[in-house]
């Protein structure tokens, strides 16, 4: 059921370095033609960082690690697609859906594959208010059972970072941040929150990784919490979520439907900032990700 582009089926044959990308970025996270672009510019970040990208996605019912151009700009541009996260990826590919995969679901085929490195923007985590609505990402199950590194900017800054931040410790997920003390909340630099581990360079990130294998501690993920560079202004972003927040509660928005809602809410409301610090993301964490990658071979 997966079918690999020739540039990844060449790298895993050749035991070249490989990173995995998720596609949902691309089909839901930005806009028309925005997201085409830097899915290619991202891709070509991988390849000069040292490494062969594999973006991951579901078409017609195939899971497909790597895509062609063709393929690229069908999740790019096709309406239909949807999203499939673990749960969903039987019922997405017995039906022969096209869906883009999640954090947690990349995850999961990039281990199918024998990809270990993954890059993406924020990870998911516990929604606020789960004291109600038990309401946590599939992404904190993903780290806590899935070998597989993600890089990322910490966990979305609209979520609750206390909460998920203790979630992570409770599953046994290990966080390092990359020249940082700090743990990065997406938007921001620095969530509020102290990090027990910091790391300087690729290599000594890789060398963890290794450790981890060689301890036999085989059957988690890891974090590596990655900040941006050019945070959104703090104030703007306190204002932003603030009446977000707001209006969702005026609207009867609750549960899963809060976090996609509060992400529009931050598109619509920071005058493109939300856009690109969303793409300096993406793009930081890919080379990141692709000179792991290499440092582990």
């Amino acid at each position: 059921m997966i079918h690999y582009s020739d540039e990844v089926s060449s790298a895993l044959k050749d035991n070249r370095p490989v990173v995995a990308l998720e596609s949902t970025i691309i089909s839901h996270g930005l806009p028309r033609p925005t997201n085409k672009t830097v899915a290619l510019e991202v891709e070509e970040l991988v390849r000069k960082n040292g490494a062969v990208p594999a973006t991951i996605a579901i078409i017609d019912g195939l899971v497909h690690v790597g895509l062609n151009s063709r393929q690229l700009d069908r999740v790019a541009n096709d309406e239909g697609i949807t999203k499939a996260s673990i749960r969903d990826l039987p019922i997405v590919t017995a039906k022969k859906l096209s869906a883009a995969t999640t954090v947690a679901a990349t995850s999961h085929i990039a281990h199918l594959a024998g990809i270990s490195i993954f890059a993406t923007g924020g990870l998911g985590g516990v929604h606020r208010g789960a004291q109600e609505s038990w309401d946590e990402s599939a992404d904190l199950h993903s780290l806590a059972n899935i070998p597989v590194m993600v890089v990322s900017a910490g966990a979305k800054s609209i979520l609750d970072v206390a909460a998920t931040l203790e979630r992570l410790e409770t599953l046994s997920v290990p966080i390092v941040g990359y020249k940082t003390s700090r743990f990065p909340g997406f938007y921001l630099a620095d969530s509020g929150f102290d990090l027990e581990y910091r790391v300087d360079s690729p290599k000594e990130i890789a060398e963890m990784w290794s450790a981890r294998t060689n301890l036999g501690i085989t059957s988690s993920g890891m974090v590596v919490a990655n900040p941006v560079v050019k945070q959104m202004d703090p104030v703007l972003h306190a204002t932003t979520l603030a009446n977000g927040l707001k209006a969702a509660e005026q609207q009867s928005i609750n549960g899963k439907a809060v976090t996609p809602f509060l992400l529009e809410y931050f598109h619509s409301n920071t005058d493109g900032e939300s856009l690109r610090v969303n793409i300096d993301i993406i793009r930081s964490n890919s080379a990141l990700a692709a000179q792991i990658a290499a440092a582990l071979h």
